[in-house]
C-alpha cells in the first residue's frame, strides 16, 4: 500500500478526540497538527485546561478519545481519570484515555496507567505517530512511547518491589502537585496561581509533604524529588 492509500484510508476511519492541556499554545498547536479532519480522520470536539473543565467537556460530548496531560490545575491527570472511570466502564461507546506529557517520570506514567489510561506518548511524538496512537487506543491497544513500555511492563510485572514509592504513596494528588513545582524552584505565590489555591494553602500542603516525607526544608524535599526523577 502506497503513503498516499494509506493516508486515504486513515481518513476514511473518524475519530473524536478531546484535548486537555493547561497549556492554550501546546493545545492549539496539537489541534492544527492532527485536527484537519478530511486528512487525519481526527475530529478535536473539545478542550479543557483543567480538571473541572476536562470532565464537564469529556462529561457533555463523549468522544471516542481524550489526549490527557499529566499535570493539570485541579488534580492532576490521575483526578480526570478518576472522575471521567464510569465513562472509561461504559458498556457501549467507552471514552478512553491517552496521556500526552511532556514528562517522563515512571511514577507520572504508572500512575496515569493505574487510573485507566490505555497509554502514555512524550510530547516528542511527531504528529502522525500520535493520530496512529489515538486509533490505536480507540480500537482499544495499549500504547507507549518506546522508552517508557518497558518499565511500565516491569512495574506491573515485578513482584520484588512495589509499583510506586511507598513515601510517595502517603502524600494525596495535590500534595504531588506542589511537591513538584517547589522541587522545580517555584514560589509559594506562584503555585498558588498555577493550582488556584491561596498562599496559605500552599503553605499547609508543603508543611503536610515535609512531615510525612521526614524532611526539614524545600532544599531537601528538591533533593529527594530530583533522586526521584519527578522533577
Amino acid at each position: 500500500m502506497t503513503e498516499t492509500e494509506a493516508a486515504g484510508e486513515t481518513a476514511e476511519r473518524r475519530v473524536r478526540v478531546v484535548l486537555v492541556d493547561d497549556h492554550r499554545m501546546f493545545r492549539t498547536g496539537v489541534q492544527a497538527e492532527i485536527g484537519q479532519t478530511d486528512r487525519t480522520g481526527v475530529e478535536v470536539v473539545g478542550e479543557a485546561a483543567d480538571v473541572d473543565q476536562a470532565v464537564n467537556v469529556i462529561t457533555a460530548t463523549r468522544p471516542e478519545v481524550v489526549l490527557l496531560d499529566v499535570h493539570l490545575p485541579g488534580g492532576g491527570g490521575v483526578e480526570v481519570l478518576r472522575r471521567c472511570a464510569p465513562l472509561m466502564a461504559a458498556s457501549q461507546n467507552p471514552v478512553r484515555f491517552l496521556a500526552l506529557s511532556v514528562s517522563d517520570a515512571a511514577e507520572d506514567v504508572i500512575g496515569v496507567i493505574r487510573g485507566g489510561a490505555r497509554g502514555y506518548v512524550t510530547k516528542t511524538i511527531t504528529g502522525t505517530d500520535l493520530v496512529d496512537s489515538i486509533f490505536r487506543v480507540q480500537d482499544g491497544d495499549a500504547v507507549f512511547s518506546p522508552r517508557l513500555a518497558g518499565f511500565v511492563l516491569d512495574a506491573f510485572a515485578s513482584t520484588d518491589a512495589p509499583p510506586v514509592d511507598e513515601d510517595l504513596d502517603r502524600l494525596t494528588q495535590r500534595e504531588r502537585e506542589v511537591l513538584r513545582l517547589i522541587a522545580r524552584g517555584y514560589a509559594y505565590k506562584e503555585i498558588a496561581k498555577q493550582l488556584f489555591i491561596s498562599v496559605k494553602t500552599v503553605e499547609s500542603h508543603v508543611s503536610a509533604v515535609l512531615r510525612k516525607l521526614q524532611l526539614s526544608n524545600r532544599h531537601e524535599l528538591t533533593r529527594w524529588a530530583t533522586a526521584r526523577r519527578l522533577v
